[in-house]
């Protein structure tokens, strides 16, 4: 009888923990000042109508990444010569957002419409780090889960 209910518990928790639920870290320091690398997150995996603002956890060729959401499909997105984010033709100013958003030559033309399924991603340190001004979109299934909770792992 303890042997059935220590198997179910074992089949509960990987259901929560490989299906509903994931745990990662933060690979690097692109999203400072809100993630630091080496913090631990919890990610949503189920199918969820993801929107601007939410932060992601995601996969682009073999690499794992940690970016912001912020455009969606159907989505005009541009960048200006002023180092400025638009999205529709509207300046986007995002609170918590202390950097501004260069162009990176060469990689992706402006303005650029979001196809549908897919993602425009930033990373919170917009001078250098790697999101969808380097690599482009991001589609659906690209997308690891949306993070719902940060643990702390630095100065404990």
């Amino acid at each position: 009888m303890i042997c059935i209910r220590i198997l179910v518990l074992l089949v509960a928790i990987w259901l929560v923990f490989f299906l509903i639920i994931g745990i990662t870290t933060v690979p690097n320091g692109d999203m400072n000042p809100s993630l630091k690398a080496g913090d631990l997150l919890i990610y949503y995996r189920m199918d969820t109508e993801l929107i601007s603002g939410d932060v992601i956890t995601f996969h682009k060729n073999d690499t794992k990444y940690v970016g912001r959401i912020v455009a969606v499909g159907g989505d005009s997105v541009d960048i200006t010569d002023e180092e400025k984010l638009c999205i529709n033709g509207n300046e986007v100013y995002e609170s918590g957002i202390f950097y501004k958003t260069p162009r990176y030559e060469g990689f992706i033309d402006y303005p650029l419409v979001v196809e549908e399924g897919s993602y425009f991603v930033l990373v919170d340190m917009r001078e250098g780090g790697e999101d969808s001004r380097y690599f482009g979109t991001v589609s659906k299934d690209e997308i690891d889960g949306l993070v719902i909770e940060v643990l702390r792992r630095n100065s404990i």
